[in-house]
């Protein structure tokens, strides 16, 4: 698979997290058919070119921190959206038990 199409399956499946609800890098990863490839769905959101369409700061880590200053404008910036949409932010991390969205209602790209 090339990277534009690895791509293309990872913003599909950001833009169908809810609002309210956060996923992790490596549920990402699993979700499109490539678990291990956590670090590799880091790198699409570095590039996503569309950021009002692929709500890429609705990604979190797995323990659920926010993401480095590097992303999303920055880290204060992710953590202000998340808390537009609805999700408490403490510390820089967002409680997972909570807010996690549990892939529910995902349908990866028609082929």
């Amino acid at each position: 698979m090339n990277d534009y199409a690895f791509d293309y399956l990872v913003y599909h499946a950001v833009r169908q997290i809810p609002a309210g609800q956060v996923a992790t890098y490596s549920q990402l990863a699993r979700l499109i058919g490539h678990p291990g490839a956590a670090r590799a769905v880091g790198n699409a959101l570095h590039k996503n070119p569309d950021g009002v369409r692929t709500p890429c700061f609705r990604v979190v880590n797995a323990s659920g921190y926010l993401s480095g200053a590097f992303a999303f404008g920055g880290i204060w910036e992710q953590r202000d959206r998340l808390r537009e949409d609805g999700v408490e932010v403490v510390n820089l991390r967002v409680d997972l038990s909570e807010y996690q969205w549990d892939g529910a209602g995902y349908q990866a790209p028609a082929p």
